[in-house]
């Protein structure tokens, strides 16, 4: 049985995480700031199984605050820390960079600094596949250059990644870094594609698609995602960066017709001009994940679709964010 500190635990990731770690009989602390980025009620929704299990311990604090951080690490003394918290979102990086180096970095400074004076036996960061820009060649794997990220949110991330490799080589701190490729399921963040194109195909109405189509991301389910960061807190790793992905890229296009199978409609299309910071491909080489965690993706996009619809229409809570 482990204690597992989850920040961003009443989010989209962080809530299947910690579901995945009580479901193990393990306990699990959820550091959750509760930011207004979308609407509370969608986070308190997504605790809502969670609060039945004594097992679960919920703070409302934020990472960036040091002495909230050193405050949790000081009470419940993880065995595991989950570092999820953060700004997401490409876009509106570009609008609020200090905001998302602020929370991303200085607040991933402020978990390693706290986890050196209190060692946890596994430290796991959540990345992105953001951080490999656009110079890398197509798979993605870990040990491309990632000195070239195209917005400050992919930028927040390689700093964040750097300073988990400083404080592992300074203070022997065991750390994994797990780089997510384009997270989709149930709960998924109302402003992200899938749960925006389902929605509006739903209210018969158009979906925008930016650019012409022909870039591509590879698609992870939420579930196949918790099961790696459980796998990566369950290893004896000294430091390493994983890439976490389906490893099966669909084009925009392709996905907006795969949604409007799953939702049963015929998509209505508005074109708009390739917004800037967006990435033209993700496309993850998990190889190594296979190899170092024994772990592989095991719910295929139609299955993941499936599920996402069949809990979008079972959802009472589901509003537009412009």
């Amino acid at each position: 049985m482990a204690l597992a500190l989850v920040t961003g635990g009443a989010g989209f990731i962080g809530s299947h995480t910690c579901e995945a770690f009580v479901g193990r009989d393990d306990e699990v602390v959820c550091l959750d700031s509760f930011h207004d980025y979308y609407p509370r009620e969608l986070k308190e929704r997504n605790l809502e199984q969670l609060r039945l299990s004594d097992r679960f311990h919920l703070v409302e604090g934020d990472v960036c605050n040091a002495t909230t951080v050193e405050e949790v690490f000081s009470r419940y003394h993880p065995s595991v820390v989950v570092h999820l918290a953060a700004r997401a979102g490409v876009r509106p990086s570009l609008q609020e960079p200090e905001e998302y180096l602020r929370v991303n970095t200085e607040g991933t400074l402020n978990m390693l600094r706290a986890a050196v004076q209190h060692p946890p036996r596994r430290f796991v960061f959540a990345s992105s596949s953001s951080v490999y820009g656009c110079r890398n060649s197509l798979p993605y794997s870990e040990d491309q250059d990632i000195t070239h990220p195209v917005s400050p949110y992919a930028a927040s991330k390689v700093g964040a990644e750097a300073l988990c490799f400083t404080y592992h080589h300074l203070y022997q701190l065991p750390v994994t870094c797990l780089r997510f490729f384009t997270v989709f399921g149930p709960r998924q963040r109302p402003d992200l594609a899938i749960n925006t194109f389902v929605r509006l195909m739903l209210a018969a109405q158009p979906i925008q698609m930016f650019g012409d189509g022909s870039s591509s991301r590879d698609y992870t389910f939420v579930g196949d995602v918790a099961r790696a960061i459980l796998a990566a807190a369950d290893t004896e790793l000294d430091f390493e960066t994983i890439n976490i992905g389906n490893s099966h890229p669909l084009t925009l296009r392709e996905l907006v017709a795969a949604v409007g199978q799953a939702v049963g409609k015929e998509p209505r299309i508005e074109q708009l001009p390739a917004q800037p910071g967006d990435m033209l491909h993700t496309y993850a080489d998990i190889s190594k994940a296979k190899r170092l965690l024994g772990w592989e993706p095991q719910v295929s996009m139609e299955e993941g679709l499936a599920e996402f619809v069949r809990w979008h229409r079972e959802t009472a809570l589901s509003p537009a964010v412009s």
